[in-house]
């Protein structure tokens, strides 16, 4: 049985459990949503994550954004894990060789997320030699996995930058809120040595030049000097992970996991203004959403497995009105490296009921490289769903779940798309210097601090 500890989280995540609920429930299907493994960071070389440092950024395994050789063992052992665990639970046979559609692997197009996926299917069916689906070459975006608008009109672009405005009292104030944080970057970066800093740019993170972007066909975006201060928190983390938490990682300086959970703080931000306000998700996670339904309702099908990025995790919770547990023993706040969001759909012979978790690698785990097992577990979240209550055991009732995932779908249908509408009216936000952007035109244009140039035009971490 799963034991409580805070936060929502247990000492173990799909662990065997007590007998009275096997004697009630059979396991039938489970559908997996996992964010990729660890990556090296997305900046190209010469991009502002170098200029704003003296300090050499770690070398790593991999090309810029690309799953690292530790990312493709972790993955390996969280796969062998899920076996252990389904092959426990009765889903599947030990060594089990898929028949039909009974499984699926499916993720984006990107190396990293490909990779993931195919680490996993090596660990979880070792005599399977699986095939990853995915719809392009290397390296491009599929629709399904890319958080894009599809659907816009002025009215519902309104009310996106409304909730945007709305989140921890608005963007200004959410990155005022984690200015501790970004001194400490500073300071761990040496800022104030670097080329940036010598060159006369600036010695700080800024960002009240933050814009934020809302178009039809394209993600949110957001640009300025707060970008730059997401782009090197995201690399610190990284470096972390994959110097097994040495002071190497932080240049020297020795942090406490408290220090690096702050850290990812400003990661949070990030994610939280671009991809958690509910208007934008249901659009954002339409096509990862309906396929999750469309998977849970399926009677062919045993185990999917789904790859993609914590966009796509944010996006998806947001839409469905999730609410993911703040992780322990993590870096990341809510959607670790290499999370994945599970869905377990059991029956107790008259009616199918779903069980929704985090789980994840913590710290120590991703460091040491922690070979798990049913006695040795990842970590998990139990996430709950407003509105709906599970029953005494812990389940929600699949048709509750579907009439969730109907609503969410509903609202997407009922966004209007005005493609006559090709220009906007500018608003003026009602927050101090915060900039937004809206079909390209600037309601102002404060230009300070350092523009990073990423290697690629999708920022998913």
């Amino acid at each position: 049985m799963l034991l409580a500890i805070g936060c929502g989280l247990s000492i173990s995540a799909q662990a065997p459990r007590d007998e009275a609920f096997k004697a009630k429930y059979e396991l039938k299907e489970v559908v997996v949503m996992s964010r990729h493994n660890i990556r090296s960071p997305l900046s190209s070389a010469g991009a502002g994550v170098s200029r704003v440092t003296p300090y050499e950024w770690f070398h790593w395994s991999s090309p810029s954004s690309q799953l690292s050789l530790r990312g493709g063992v972790l993955e390996t052992e969280m796969g062998q894990f899920f076996r252990k665990w389904v092959v426990d639970e009765g889903l599947l046979p030990d060594n089990y060789r898929p028949e039909g559609e009974e499984v699926l692997f499916y993720s984006n197009s990107r190396q990293r997320t490909f990779a993931t996926a195919k680490y996993f299917s090596a660990g979880f069916l070792p005599f399977a030699n699986v095939e990853i689906h995915h719809v392009y070459d290397e390296d491009k975006m599929d629709p399904v996995f890319t958080p894009k608008f599809t659907k816009m009109n002025d009215a519902y672009r309104q009310k996106v930058l409304d909730e945007i405005n709305a989140l921890h009292g608005g963007p200004k104030a959410w990155m005022d809120a984690v200015k501790p944080q970004l001194e400490l970057m500073e300071e761990v970066i040496d800022m104030a040595s670097s080329p940036a800093a010598l060159e006369g740019d600036t010695t700080h993170f800024t960002y009240d030049d933050t814009q934020i972007t809302i178009e039809k066909d394209d993600e949110p975006r957001l640009t300025g000097g707060f970008k730059l201060a997401n782009s090197v928190a995201d690399a610190l983390v990284l470096q972390y992970y994959e110097t097994e938490g040495s002071e190497a990682a932080a240049f020297g300086h020795t942090l406490t996991l408290d220090q690096w959970r702050g850290i990812c703080s400003v990661k949070e931000v990030y994610d939280g203004l671009l991809f958690t306000t509910h208007a934008a998700a249901v659009n954002l996670a339409y096509p990862l959403v309906s396929r999750i339904r469309e998977e849970l309702n399926r009677t062919d099908r045993i185990f999917t497995f789904l790859c993609g990025h914590d966009s796509n995790l944010a996006s998806i919770g947001s839409a469905l009105r999730m609410t993911y547990p703040e992780t322990t023993q993590a870096a990341e706040l809510h959607t670790p490296i290499g999370s994945k969001l599970v869905f377990e759909k059991w029956s107790d012979g008259s009616e199918d009921y779903v069980a929704v978790n985090l789980v994840y690698q913590n710290v120590y785990q991703l460091m040491g490289r922690t070979l798990l097992s049913l006695e040795v577990p990842p970590m998990v979240g139990t996430v709950t769903i407003d509105g709906l209550t599970p029953n005494s055991d812990g389940l929600y009732r699949l048709s509750d779940l579907n009439e969730r995932f109907g609503e969410a779908m509903a609202e997407y249908d009922a966004i209007e798309d005005d493609v006559t509408s090709v220009e906007a009216p500018i608003q003026e936000s009602t927050v101090p210097q915060a900039i937004y952007t809206i079909q390209g035109q600037r309601v102002s244009q404060p230009q300070r601090g350092i523009n990073i140039v990423e290697g690629s035009k999708y920022m998913h971490r």
